[in-house]
């Protein structure tokens, strides 16, 4: 059977902040890990979802301790307000999971701060929302950070002069380049932790091949992979773990005592679609460590952030 929710350690008394959390894999960690005690922060940019969610949860677990907060990840200011409310509460981030995404999107598009669309929600402001409540994480022996990668992340390279896809965007590739990028900000997050002695775990998990909204209204539509996806998704869906079982492997990364900060966590069946968590394959490319301190730097730079 391997790793279930059943063995998630109790986490009453522990603040926990899940990304992208009115659905889906956000949602599921959410209800797990309010489920066994944690204090749970439910961010998401649409607010009548988090109150559903928020709901749903409560009916599921009456005693629960949630909350949402509006957070779009897209926008640099609303990154900046999230983390505000949080630093004036001044309560203690036990672990940030950092799991909101979205996928391939057939036309490159710009955020409010000029950012492509892909990079900035699912790398960026993700970058920049660790950086800011790092006062936080600090202040808790053991924090976790937890991003949220993919199998995509083999697909592509970091090309630093072309992080925001102007000379070529090919839809899911940006998508891979966005998750590589997260995995490798969790591998470098850990190396600054432990030179810094910022006392916080930095690691990846990526939840194989998920039946999530991400993937069942993705990817692209158009071109010829758009075309592939509409013969092959009907056929490959039903054969895909839903959101509770694909959860898993950010669950354990996030609460085993047997994860370590720099692993990286998913599905240890077939090519790692689905299957129990444990130790995930990391591509080679996500060790380049001189290309993930330039990436880091350069993320300080495009965000306006500093890991002081």
């Amino acid at each position: 059977m391997g790793w279930t929710t059943d063995k998630i350690p109790s986490q009453s008394g522990r603040l926990a902040v899940v990304t992208g959390a009115t659905g889906g894999l956000g949602y599921e960690a959410a209800l797990a890990l309010a489920a066994v005690g944690a204090e749970v922060v439910l961010a998401g940019r649409n607010d009548g979802k988090g109150a559903q969610a928020v709901s749903r949860l409560r009916a599921a677990h009456p005693g629960a301790t949630v909350r949402f907060e509006r957070l779009d990840l897209a926008s640099l200011a609303s990154v900046a307000a999230f983390a505000q409310t949080m630093l004036a509460a001044g309560r203690g981030i036990d672990l940030l999971i950092n799991n909101a995404g979205i996928m391939a999107p057939p036309d490159r598009q710009l955020t409010v701060d000029g950012f492509e669309l892909q990079f900035a929600t699912n790398y960026l402001g993700h970058f920049a929302l660790t950086a800011r409540l790092l006062p936080l994480l600090r202040g808790v022996p053991g924090a976790r950070v937890v991003n949220v990668s993919s199998l995509a992340a083999s697909l592509d390279s970091i090309d630093l002069t072309d992080l925001q896809s102007e000379l070529t965007y090919v839809p899911f590739q940006t998508y891979g380049m966005t998750k590589l990028a997260l995995l490798m900000f969790a591998l470098e997050l850990q190396r600054r932790s432990e030179a810094a002695g910022w006392g916080i775990d930095g690691m990846a998990a990526h939840p194989g091949y998920a039946r999530t909204d991400i993937i069942s209204n993705g990817p692209a539509s158009r071109g010829l992979l758009g075309v592939l996806w509409r013969i092959a998704k009907p056929l490959l869906l039903p054969l895909s773990p839903a959101a509770p079982l694909a959860v898993l492997p950010i669950l354990f990364a996030a609460t085993a005592p047997q994860a370590r900060g720099g692993g990286f966590y998913g599905p240890t069946g077939w090519r790692e679609l689905k299957g129990p968590p444990g130790t995930a394959t990391m591509p080679a490319k996500a060790l380049d460590g001189p290309v993930a301190a330039q990436l880091w730097e350069t993320s300080e730079r495009l965000a306006e952030v500093r890991f002081a």
